[in-house]
């Protein structure tokens, strides 16, 4: 593996040369006790200080991958994979931090991420939901509806219907991966609920395909269900001025639902059905 180029000042460095080594770490298939290379070894096969190889360290510790004895060095805790899970920013690039600004292509890779586990997590909400899990989509609905009349931010009770949806699967797991998507990704639903979503008719247009998912889940259509999370997905990549030809699935499913339905739907949710 050839030396890291860039600047040793900042916490940059030290976060492409934690990732560096956790995929050298998995490259080796090194076993958890494993010991690794001393610190003068791994500065020398990454080419940078010390001080940058203690702090990559100091971050796969705290992600529970390596783990520190007192006079006797680092050790493999777990595989990669098999810890904490996070959203680097910038690592497209090698260069950034989980305070980086995210790239359109992360932007992608996310959204690619949210279809595979939002479509199934509508399918089987439409399949398992209870009177009280719609219920509680349906205020976080209500809420946007309001917020769409007043022209007001509902970027979090955006969030809060996509976790209710994954709450109904009756599965904790994808609940609580649901909530870490909604934080980690809270701030690209922001423009769809400014001040310019609302004058561009974004939220509206957002809003209609939350209520598409809804009504496809209460009535227990999961084929349907799934269709329309997908559509969502769709419409929130268009709206991001991302391309989602990357996805052909996206592409059939927005053909699917073309805008005179999604306007047929908003026309429902305005009359209060």
């Amino acid at each position: 593996m050839g030396a890291v180029k860039g600047s040793e000042r900042g916490p940059r460095l030290s976060v492409v040369v934690a990732g560096q080594l956790e995929a050298w770490i998995s490259e080796q298939g090194l076993k958890a006790g494993a010991q690794l290379p001393t610190e003068k070894v791994l500065c020398e096969r990454f080419g940078v200080s010390r001080a940058v190889i203690r702090e990559a360290i100091s971050r796969l510790k705290a992600d529970g991958c390596v783990m520190t004895r007192q006079g006797s060095g680092a050790y493999v805790a777990a595989r990669p994979g098999q810890v904490t899970f996070r959203l680097v920013r910038g690592a497209a690039n090698g260069e950034g931090t989980e305070d980086s600004a995210i790239s359109d292509r992360e932007i992608s890779d996310i959204f690619e991420l949210r279809y595979l586990v939002e479509a199934g997590a509508a399918e089987l909400a439409a399949l398992r939901r209870s009177p009280q899990e719609l219920e509680r989509m349906r205020a976080a609905l209500e809420r946007m509806a309001v917020a769409l009349q007043t022209g007001t931010d509902a970027h979090t009770d955006d969030d809060a219907f996509h976790v209710a949806v994954a709450a109904a699967t009756h599965n904790p797991q994808i609940e609580r991966f649901q909530a870490f998507m909604g934080q980690q990704f809270s701030d690209s639903r922001a423009p769809t609920w400014n001040e310019a979503g609302h004058r561009s008719g974004h939220a509206r247009d957002s809003q209609a395909e939350h209520v598409r998912i809804f009504e496809a889940i209460a009535a227990g259509d999961a084929a349907a269900a799934r269709a329309a999370a997908t559509a969502h997905l769709a419409g929130a990549v268009r709206r991001l001025g991302l391309d989602e030809r990357r996805w052909g699935a996206l592409d059939a499913m927005k053909r699917e639902h073309a805008p005179d339905a999604r306007n047929e739907v908003l026309h429902g949710v305005e009359e209060g059905r």
